[in-house]
C-alpha cells in the first residue's frame, strides 16, 4: 500500500506494530511524522493518522499503547542532538520527550517490554575528507527503563568506544535487537564490528570482529551487463541489520559501507563464531528472477540491508531484505544449535525496503519501501504479507543455470514472441539497459516459467557495423556533433552487438526478425545518435541483414520513442512506433505502424491514441505488435505512469483489411481499433504497485495471451517482472 497524500513525497523507513497486529506505526522522514494503519483488513490497509514530530525520525518501536520514535534533531554532524518522542497511538498524541544527547539511529524494545534500547549514531559526514572515521562526536548507546508510567523512564548511556579494532574512536553503532534474556547486539557497521550489551546491567558481555568472507562467481565490473565470473577475497561483512534467532544465536545484514560488505548474511553464536554465511547464494538468488542491480557489482550488489526473524507456527523464518534489489527473501531455519536457512520464497516489493516486521500472531509479514519519487513512477510504500498455503505466486520468471554453472543473467524483458511449432516456447529480448544483445528462450509449461536458454547476437556480415557507419557520417556531414551526444556503438570488438532491442517475431525458418530503437538528433538531451533498426538474425544468433527506416525517417524526422514491436504477416514486417514523430510530419494523438514488404518499400498508417487519463500527466503511446490471423493485429497502450498515477494498459485490435498503407510523405490512413483488454485489473491483481511497463505480449497457439513487464534493468525500479497468462 501507498500512504498518505498521493502529492507528498513519502518514505516509510522502519515499522513496527501494536502487540495485538491491527497497527501499524512507521517513520516519514521527509514528512517528520510517524504514520499509523490499520491493518485489521491486511488486505485493505488504511492510513488513519500522520503525527507531527519534532525532527527527522529514525526509527520507532511499540510499546503497550505508546510508539517511541527516535528522532534526529540535529543541526549538523558535529552539532548532534536526539530525542525519543513518545507517541499515545490512540490519541495519536506526544506524551513525552526524552533528550538523548546525540544523533539516534535504531531502537527496540525488549520482548519483555522493560527496556529500550537505542543506537546513538552520531553518523559521519560523508563529504567530509574521505569520507571514512574517526569523525567526533562518538556514538554510543542509551538504555531506556520503561518501568512505572512514561514520567518515570530514565536513560543510561553505554560506552562503545575503544571497542573496535578498526576506528575504536568511533564506533558509530548502527542497529540494534534485543533477545529475551534482554541482551542487545549491536552492530558497528563502518567498524565491522558486534557487541553484545547486557541491559539490565549496562555492561558489555562480549565484542568481536564481524570478520570477512571469500566471494567467487559474482559481478563486480558496472559494464552494463551482468557476468558472474569474478571473485573477491577477505570482503568485510561491515553489517547493517542484525536480528536475534534464539536466545544464544542472531543473524546479520552483510550490507557493506566503506570496504564492499559481502552481498548476504551470516548466523553467529554469542561467542562470534559464524555458524553459517550465504556466500555468493543471494547474488544469485537475484540474478535468477531478473532483480539483480548491476549498477550496483562494483561495490554491494544486492546489498542486504536488514533481517527480521519469526516463528510462523512451527516454522522459523529468517527475512532478509535486499534494498537494491528491492525484496525479501524467506529464509526456513532448519536444525539445533547449527541452523540452516533453506531459502523458501522471495517477496517482491517496492524500490529499497528497509523495515522488516514479521507478525507471527497474524501470520502477515512487512516490509517499508522508503524510496519514493513520484515523477520516476514509483512512491514509498507498506508491503504487507500473509502466510498462506499453496506455491508462491512470485517470482513468475527465474532462469535456469547456463554452462558455468551459475544462473543466466537477465532483466529488462521488452518484447514477447511465441514459437511457430512448440506451443511451450517463447521468445524475449532485453532492451539498451544491457550490452550484448540477447534473444531469450522461455519455456512456460510449468509456474514460473522459465529461461532456459540465452542467444547473443553476433554481426557476423558486418550489416550492423554498416548502419552504424552510415549514421556516424550523417552526424558529421550534417554538423550534428554539438545536438548529440556522439553515435552509439552497436558494434563490439567480438563482434556482438549493442542494440535496443524492443520488438522480436519468430520466422517460419525458425530464425527472428528483431527491431531495435533508436535515438534522434531532435529533442534528446544528448542522448547519443543511433537509427531504428529491423534486423534479420538466424538461429544461431548471427545477424544475417539489417535495414533502418526510409529516406529522411532514418535520420532527420527521428526521434526517440521509435520501433517498440515487430511481427510478421502475410510476407511482410509490421512495425509500431510507440509516439507520434512530430518533426516528421506525424500529429500528437497519432503513432505510426509502418509495413515492410518483401521488396523493401516501407509503407505506413496511423494508429488514433487514447488521451491522458493519467492524475499526474505523462503520454500515452504504444510498446507492442502482435499478428493474429489474416489482417489483424494485436497492440499494447499504455501510459508511461506507474502505481496509483496509472491509468492506461490496454490491448486493442485493428485489421488492415482494405487499408491501403502509403509511403512517407503521402497521407496515412488511420486505423480502427477495438478494445480487447483493460491489463489494470490483471496488473493489480497480485497486490503490489501497478507496474509502468507493459512491453511484451503474444499469442499463444490455444488464442491465450501472455503479457511481460520491463523491469529497466533494477534502475529506478523494484525490478519485479510479471509474466502474466491470459485467456481472453
Amino acid at each position: 500500500m501507498t500512504t498518505g497524500n498521493i502529492d507528498n513525497e513519502s518514505a516509510p523507513e522502519i515499522v513496527d506494530a501494536t502487540a495485538d497486529g491491527n497497527t501499524l506505526v512507521y517513520t516519514d522522514s521527509p514528512q517528520e511524522a510517524l504514520g499509523i494503519v490499520d491493518i485489521t483488513k491486511p488486505d485493505a490497509p488504511a492510513p488513519i493518522g500522520l503525527i507531527p514530530l519534532e525532527g527527522e525520525p529514525t526509527s520507532v518501536a511499540v510499546k503497550g499503547g505508546y510508539a517511541l520514535a527516535a528522532v534526529n534533531t540535529s543541526l549538523d554532524f558535529i552539532n548532534v542532538s536526539g530525542l525519543l518522542q513518545v507517541v499515545d497511538i490512540a490519541s495519536q498524541t506526544i506524551v513525552r520527550s526524552i533528550e538523548l544527547g546525540g544523533q539516534p539511529d535504531a531502537i527496540d524494545v525488549s520482548p519483555d517490554g522493560q527496556y529500550a534500547a537505542i543506537a546513538i549514531e552520531n553518523e559521519r559526514d560523508e563529504d567530509l575528507g574521505d569520507g571514512e572515521p574517526p569523525q567526533a562526536p562518538a556514538g554510543f548507546l542509551t538504555i531506556v527503563d520503561l518501568a512505572g508510567p512514561v514520567e518515570q523512564w530514565s536513560t543510561r548511556a553505554v560506552d562503545l568506544t575503544g571497542l573496535a579494532d578498526l576506528f575504536p574512536e568511533d564506533p558509530e553503532p548502527e542497529y540494534v535487537d534485543i533477545n529475551t534474556a534482554n541482551v542487545a547486539v549491536v552492530s558497528f557497521q563502518e567498524n565491522n564490528h558486534l557487541a553484545l550489551v547486557d541491559l539490565k546491567s549496562g555492561k558489555i558481555v562480549n565484542d568481536f570482529t564481524a570478520g570477512s568472507v571469500d566471494l567467487e562467481q559474482i559481478d563486480i565490473n558496472e559494464e552494463d551487463i551482468i557476468t558472474l565470473t569474478d571473485a573477491l577475497d577477505q570482503v568485510a561483512r561491515e553489517p547493517d541489520g542484525v536480528a536475534w534467532i534464539s536466545k544464544n544465536a542472531f543473524a546479520t545484514a552483510d550490507e557493506g559501507d566503506l570496504f564492499g560488505g559481502s552481498r548476504g548474511f551470516t548466523l553467529f553464536n554469542t561467542t562470534g563464531d559464524a555458524l553459517f554465511e550465504s556466500g555468493n547464494s543471494v547474488d544469485h538468488a537475484t540474478v535468477r528472477i531478473g532483480h539483480y542491480p548491476e549498477d550496483r557489482s562494483a561495490n554491494k550488489g544486492n546489498e542486504p540491508e536488514n533481517v527480521e526473524f519469526g516463528i510462523f507456527g512451527k516454522h522459523k523464518m529468517l527475512f532478509v531484505g535486499s534494498e537494491r534489489s528491492s525484496v525479501v527473501l524467506a529464509y526456513r531455519l532448519r536444525g539445533g544449535k547449527l541452523p540452516v536457512p533453506r531459502l523458501s520464497q522471495i517477496l517482491p516489493a517496492n524500490i529499497g525496503p528497509e523495515g522488516l516486521l514479521a507478525i507471527p500472531q497474524r501470520g502477515l509479514f512487512v516490509a517499508a519501501s522508503e524510496e519514493d519519487d513520484r515523477d520516476a513512477k514509483f512512491r514509498g510504500s507498506l508491503n504487507i504479507y500473509q502466510w498462506q498455503d499453496g506455491a508462491p505466486s512470485y517470482p513468475t520468471l527465474i532462469s535456469r543455470n547456463g554452462a558455468a554453472g551459475t544462473p543466466i543473467p537477465w532483466g529488462a524483458q521488452s518484447a514477447l514472441a511465441a514459437s511457430k511449432n512448440k506451443p511451450d516456447l517463447v521468445y524475449s529480448v532485453h532492451d539498451s539497459f544491457y550490452r550484448k544483445s540477447r534473444i531469450f528462450a522461455i519455456k512456460i509449461n510449468r509456474f514460473p516459467a522459465r529461461i532456459v536458454r540465452d542467444l547473443e547476437l553476433v554481426d557476423t556480415n558486418g550489416a550492423i557495423a554498416a548502419i552504424e557507419a552510415e549514421a556516424s557520417a550523417y552526424v558529421a556531414d550534417n554538423g550534428l556533433s554539438d545536438q548529440v551526444d556522439g553515435i552509439k556503438s552497436l558494434v563490439n570488438e567480438d563482434g556482438t552487438v549493442n542494440l535496443d532491442l524492443e520488438g522480436i517475431a519468430v520466422r517460419a525458418d525458425g530464425g527472428f526478425i528483431v527491431a531495435s530503437e533508436g535515438s534522434g538528433a531532435i529533442g534528446d538531451d544528448g542522448r547519443a545518435f543511433s537509427p531504428n533498426i529491423v534486423a534479420w538474425v538466424d538461429r544461431q544468433g548471427n545477424v544475417e541483414r539489417a535495414v533502418t527506416l526510409p529516406g529522411a525517417l532514418a535520420n532527420a524526422g527521428q526521434r526517440r520513442f521509435g520501433l517498440e514491436g515487430v511481427t510478421i504477416a502475410d510476407g511482410s514486417v509490421y512495425v509500431a512506433f510507440q509516439r507520434a514523430w512530430p518533426d516528421a510530419g506525424d500529429p500528437g494523438e497519432y503513432a505510426r505502424i509502418g509495413r515492410l514488404d518483401g521488396k523493401g518499400d516501407w509503407r505506413f498508417a496511423y494508429y488514433p491514441l487514447d488521451a491522458v487519463e493519467s492524475p499526474n500527466g505523462g503520454w500515452i503511446g504504444l510498446s507492442e505488435i502482435a499478428a493474429i490471423g489474416k489482417d489483424a493485429f494485436l497492440v499494447v497502450e499504455r501510459d508511461n505512469q506507474g502505481g496509483p498515477d496509472a491509468r492506461v494498459k490496454r490491448v486493442y485490435e485493428v485489421s488492415t483489411a482494405g487499408v491501403q498503407f502509403a509511403p512517407d510523405g503521402e497521407p496515412f490512413p488511420i486505423l480502427e481499433k477495438s478494445l480487447v483488454r483493460d491489463l489494470m485489473p490483471d496488473l493489480a491483481a497480485p497486490g503490489g504497485a501497478i507496474i509502468e511497463k507493459v512491453e511484451g505480449l503474444t499469442q499463444l497457439a490455444n488464442g491465450d495471451l501472455l503479457i511481460s513487464t520491463d523491469n529497466d534493468g533494477v534502475d529506478d525500479s523494484s525490478g519485479e517482472t510479471q509474466l502474466i497468462r491470459i485467456t481472453p
